[in-house]
Order: C-alpha cells, then sequence, then structure tokens
C-alpha cells in the first residue's frame, strides 16, 4: 500500500477508535433516559413524543440541507476562507430552520397525530435550529479531523443533558419534560459543538452574505439533502405509519425498541465525517482503487462491530427491553428485527459515502426507491397482521420486518452500482462472521438459563461480546483491519 493510501487507514481507524468511545458514551447516556421515559413518564408519553421527533428530526435534515457530507467538498474546492465557507452553510440553515420551526410551531398537527399535546410539547419545533446548525458545525471541524467534536456534543453533552433535563422536568413541567428535555439537550450540544469550530476556525472577518450565491448554495445541496432525508427517513417513515394506523402505546415500544437498535447505527454514521474528506481527496487524484478499498474496509469494520452489538442486544432481547419497563417486553421481536436491519444496512451507508460524490442523482433514485417500497411494505404488512388479529405488537414487529428487507435491497443496489462506477468490486462480507456468530449464540442461549433475568442481562452481554470478538480478531481480522486497534499504523 502507498504511503498515502497507509495514511488514509490511518485517519479512517482513529476516527473510528474516537467514535467506539462515543458509542460507549452514547450507550450510557440512552439508557438511563430510556428507563426514565419508560419508568416514570410512561409508554404513552413516550409514544407522544416519538411522534413529534419523527417531524422534528426529518425537519433538522432538511433544514441541514446534505452539509453533513456536502461541506467538504465544498470546503476542498471553495478558493475563499473555510470561515466564509461555513458561514454560508450556517447562514442558509439558520434561514431554513427559522421558517420550518414557525411553520410547525403554527400547525402541530403532523407532530401530534392523535391530537394530544401540551403547550410545552408545542415548543418542540424550535429544536430544528440548533440541531440543524450542530449538524454544519461538526461537519466543518470533520473536515479538519477533528471527530472527537462530534464525540463530545453527540455521545456525550448531548445524552446526559437529555436525562439530566427529564429528571428535573418531570417535577418542574412533568406534562412535557421528555420533550422540553429533548430541546435542552440540542441546545446544549450546539454550543459544545461552536466552542471549538470557532478557536480553531475563527469568526467569518470581512464576509458578506449573499443571496444569489446563498441560493446557488441550496440548489446545489439540494440532491445529498434527498439522499440525507430518505436515509434518516427510512429509520422514522416505520413510526409514522404506527402513528397513524395503532396507538400511541404500540409506537412507545416501538420507539423504545429502536433506540436501543439504532446504537449500533452511531457506529456507521460515525465514520462518515471522516470518510468524507479521504474520499473527495481521492477523487480529485482519480484513485479509484483505493477508495473501492476504503469503502470495503470501513464497511467491513461497521459490520463486524454491528454483528457482535446486535446478538450482544438480541438474544437477551426480552431482557433488555425489561429494563425500560415491563409494558415494552412485547417490543423483543420488533427489536431482532430492527437489529438486523442495521447490520444488512451497513453496505448501503459506506457505498453511500462514495456515491454522493460520484453519482448523486441515480444513488437519490435508489434511495427513494427504498423508502417507497418500505412505506409499501410497512403499510401492507400492518394492516395485514391487524386483518389476521395479531395484536398491535406483533404489528410494531412486521413494521421491523419491512425495514430490515428494504436496506437489505439498497445496500445490494448501491454497491453494484459504486463497484460500477468505480470499476472494482464492493463487498464487505467476509465468512468469519458467521464463524464468530456461532460460538455467540451458544453462550447467549447458556447465559438465558440463568435467574433471575437482571443476573442472566449482567452476565450474557459481555460474555457473547467476548466470544464472538474472540473468534473474529483471530479468524476475520488481518493486518489492515488490526490498524483499528492501534494509535500508530506503521507498529
Amino acid at each position: 500500500m502507498s504511503d498515502a493510501g497507509q495514511a488514509d487507514i490511518q485517519a479512517l481507524a482513529k476516527g473510528g477508535r474516537t467514535n467506539f468511545l462515543g458509542f460507549v458514551l452514547r450507550l450510557g447516556g440512552t439508557a438511563p433516559f430510556l428507563f426514565i421515559a419508560g419508568q416514570l413518564y410512561g409508554v404513552e408519553a413516550l409514544g407522544r413524543y416519538a411522534s413529534a421527533l419523527v417531524i422534528v428530526e426529518l425537519a433538522a435534515q432538511l433544514c441541514a440541507l446534505g452539509q453533513r457530507r456536502g461541506l467538504a467538498q465544498r470546503l476542498s474546492e471553495d478558493p475563499r476562507a473555510a470561515a466564509h465557507v461555513i458561514a454560508d452553510g450556517l447562514l442558509l440553515t439558520l434561514l431554513l430552520g427559522a421558517v420550518v420551526a414557525g411553520l410547525l410551531y403554527l400547525v402541530p398537527a403532523p407532530m401530534f397525530p392523535s391530537g394530544h399535546y401540551s403547550q410545552w410539547d408545542r415548543l418542540v419545533p424550535f429544536a430544528i435550529i440548533p440541531n440543524a446548525l450542530t449538524e454544519v458545525a461538526l461537519a466543518a471541524l470533520a473536515y479538519n479531523y477533528n471527530v472527537a467534536a462530534t464525540v463530545r456534543a453527540r455521545s456525550l453533552v448531548e445524552p446526559w443533558a437529555q436525562v439530566l433535563a427529564a429528571l428535573a422536568f418531570l417535577w418542574i413541567a412533568p406534562e412535557g419534560g421528555l420533550i422540553l428535555a429533548y430541546m435542552a439537550a440540542k441546545f446544549a450540544a450546539m454550543l459544545t459543538a461552536f466552542w471549538p469550530l470557532l478557536r480553531s476556525i475563527g469568526l467569518p472577518r470581512h464576509w458578506v452574505p449573499h443571496p444569489l450565491r446563498i441560493g446557488k448554495l441550496a440548489w446545489l445541496s439540494f440532491p445529498l439533502a434527498g439522499a440525507d432525508l430518505v436515509e434518516w427517513g427510512t429509520r422514522r417513515l416505520d413510526i409514522a405509519i404506527l402513528g397513524f394506523l395503532t396507538s400511541p402505546t404500540a409506537v412507545g415500544v416501538y420507539f423504545a425498541a429502536q433506540q436501543v437498535a439504532s446504537l449500533p447505527q452511531k457506529l456507521k454514521t460515525s465514520f462518515e465525517p471522516i470518510l468524507g474528506p479521504v474520499i473527495t481527496r481521492n477523487l480529485k487524484e482519480g484513485n479509484y482503487a483505493a477508495i473501492a478499498q476504503q469503502v470495503c474496509q470501513v464497511g467491513f469494520w461497521i459490520i463486524a462491530a454491528q454483528a457482535g452489538i446486535a446478538l450482544a442486544l438480541g438474544i437477551p432481547g426480552p431482557d433488555v427491553m425489561r429494563l425500560v419497563g415491563k409494558d415494552f417486553v412485547g417490543g423483543t421481536g420488533a427489536l431482532g428485527f430492527l437489529l438486523l436491519a442495521e447490520v444488512v444496512a451497513a453496505t448501503a451507508v459506506v457505498s453511500e459515502a462514495a456515491l454522493v460524490y460520484v453519482a448523486r442523482l441515480p444513488n437519490l433514485a435508489i434511495s427513494l426507491f427504498t423508502i417507497a417500497l418500505q412505506a409499501a411494505l410497512t403499510w401492507g404488512g400492518v394492516k395485514l397482521m391487524a386483518d389476521y388479529g395479531f395484536n398491535q405488537k406483533f404489528q410494531a414487529a412486521g413494521a421491523a420486518m419491512a425495514l430490515a428487507f428494504s436496506l437489505g435491497v439498497a445496500s445490494l443496489l448501491k454497491a453494484r452500482l459504486l463497484a460500477r462506477i468505480l470499476g472494482h468490486p464492493i463487498n464487505n462480507w467476509r465468512w468469519p462472521l458467521v464463524w464468530a456468530a456461532a460460538p455467540a449464540v451458544a453462550v447467549g442461549w447458556v447465559t438465558q438459563q440463568i435467574h433471575p433475568w437482571w443476573l442472566s442481562l449482567l452476565l450474557g452481554i459481555p460474555t457473547i461480546l467476548l466470544s464472538y470478538g474472540y473468534v473474529i480478531w483471530h479468524k476475520g481480522f488481518g493486518p489492515e483491519d488490526r490498524v483499528l486497534f492501534r494509535k500508530n499504523v506503521g507498529a
């Protein structure tokens, strides 16, 4: 491997190590929040909160306008000072966020399909502005390989601010405590992101915004924004459909399962900020072989990690859901399919990291097909299960099945498209993943026989991870894979 290729793998590995720490920190913050929400606020309040977040976070993605990935390309091509390029992006996001937040405040019905909400709940659209601005600020920092800022903002400050605020608002404003805690967390994350941005980039001195330049930026960002919206929408469309077809209680159970299952998702999305600059540099040099190698390398890292986490959380699934509350155990089936969905989606995500630069519109077309397929399968599956008399928790599992199948189709299509463009195969699968899963399943079955349930869970998760990790390390990881765990790539 060339020195440049070795440096790229080292940069990707460093980002992966940093973001794995972020995953652990986020897990530590998400679990207490789900416990507080499920046990102290109740499943119905969690369902209303989940329905509102579908619309609010969709709007935040829209207002960020694809800049999580597009900003890296603009910074590498725009001759102006970096602070001016970033200021354009922030201003565009601020304007869009203010308009969308105002509209949703005036018309809150899309956020609360059940029609029940408090005056505190109605304030949630104003979280769109800090959420979208944080995306842009963190993308700017990631361009300079500052991934630690993302970990601090998204994995440390945001989840723990939400936990502490949820406890505080339980006494101050319990009818809107979950929403207010969410808003507090988003503003705290924004402040955490902007502080290192100002220190490293500085203020945009002598910067003058121009409507034509901002308008052109919006137009050029649209394909990326569409891809981001669709990719994010596949993780929230199921909640929206369940909100219309079932009750807030069913939505609350499904949302809790989704929050547990989405923890591995942070591993793959956290590679995007560091993968983007590496890909754009190799594109300028015309080094397509290096891009294919990096996509395959990162894709395998993500699948290997996600498969292990999916086994550790999925085998003791009933006990994991019981931590949130006994009313949530019925969401175990949905949890299993959602964890599977995160594993099969990894190939689509890493392929898209390159496709957004080399085939924006075909990538967007595949994404639109994916979400249309998911919508049809989810709606049809939930209605079919209802017609056959299955309860709403089984219907929620049907929505998770539709998601897993749709993301699997997207992975196949996007990997084939990227392979055709680069002229090199894209394949993240390796058979040692099966060899590592087999003993993990056996160990998990043994630990599930232990009683009481909390002891089974306490022993099960680490032993499943250790057995899986031992086999994948010795049978699945080669020298380049082990770079992920070394600070010095040349060691």
